[in-house]
């Protein structure tokens, strides 16, 4: 595994292909309180391209444009919270999403634990070590065990994809995965409006 760190933005010769596997670290769970730090990106290889922001301006151009490529699909694990995130600091639109949470719980219906390290774990046989994951992200220099841990947590998304659209096929739910992915960018603009938790299509 190869990790490459860049700050501010993507490097002018980043070729992203047709799919990449993207993740965010953050100083926190709400987005207009806790900063971005920390911008992670596979394109199924075995590597991972870290992105560490500039806090103070958020402008990544190069990144902005990759996330609003419709033409490139982005692998998220949780895609409802980071695409929140890079919409509120980066002004992203970004488009053409894929979520393995929420395709996992479209078919693992027979359990509860949708984590990346459970889903990563049975069906991909490979265990994750999660401790850097309440870790300081907005340090100006990330340790090595941070680094690690952040590339971990997309290099494994392009094979649970493949994985699990083999079961949302098998359970004639690709469709309806499909239209999850879709609403993806309107439940986030949702919970940077202040409806976090409120059900809009409740009837009380």
């Amino acid at each position: 595994m190869t990790i490459k760190l860049s700050r501010g933005d993507l490097p002018a010769d980043f070729a992203p292909g047709g799919a990449i596997a993207i993740d965010t670290e953050t100083l926190g769970l709400k987005p207009a309180r806790d900063k971005l730090c920390l911008v992670q990106i596979s394109t199924g290889d075995g590597n991972a391209h870290l992105v560490q922001m500039d806090r103070t301006s958020y402008q990544a151009p190069r990144l902005k444009a990759l996330l609003e490529d419709a033409g490139v699909t982005k692998i998220f694990h949780y895609a409802r919270f980071d695409v929140a995130v890079l919409k509120h600091y980066l002004g992203a639109e970004t488009r053409n999403i894929y979520c393995t949470k929420i395709a996992s719980r479209l078919v693992r219906t027979y359990t509860d634990r949708h984590g990346l390290k459970d889903l990563v774990r049975e069906l991909l046989g490979i265990e994750l070590d999660k401790q850097q994951q309440s870790s300081d992200w907005g340090a100006h220099v990330l340790t090595e065990q941070q680094k690690k841990y952040a590339a971990t947590d997309v290099l494994y998304l392009h094979e649970l994809k493949s994985r699990l659209d083999q079961m949302l096929a098998r359970e004639g739910r690709s469709a309806l995965a499909k239209a999850c992915f879709d609403f993806l960018p309107a439940r986030a603009e949702l919970d940077l409006m202040g409806w976090p938790e409120e059900d809009v299509f409740a009837h009380s």
